[in-house]
């Protein structure tokens, strides 16, 4: 018995690392940027393939939000913080 407690609270411990190291970058409408500008900086800053970053674009602009990178909260961070001095909207979850 002793051994299933210990492996569940292993589990436990590891699901929530897991979920501790995941974030997104989402980015928010407005309307003050271009397409062709947030293009721009998706390619550039997210490293998007062209087609990538239209169709973010399209879906931040018609949804008015849209999930653009994930990763870990060190390496998204940098990048939230470029799009943000580049004038978008964008948040870390």
């Amino acid at each position: 018995m002793r051994f299933e407690e210990e492996w569940k609270g292993q589990e436990e411990t590891a699901v929530l690392e897991q979920q501790d190291s995941w974030h997104e970058i989402v980015l928010f409408n407005d309307e003050v940027n271009t397409f062709d500008w947030v293009i721009h900086c998706l390619i550039e800053i997210c490293e998007h393939s062209p087609e990538q970053a239209e169709q973010c674009a399209v879906i931040t602009h018609y949804k008015g939000k849209c999930a653009v990178k994930s990763g870990s909260y060190a390496e998204l961070e940098p990048r939230c913080s470029t799009l943000l001095e580049r004038g978008l909207s964008a948040e870390i979850n």
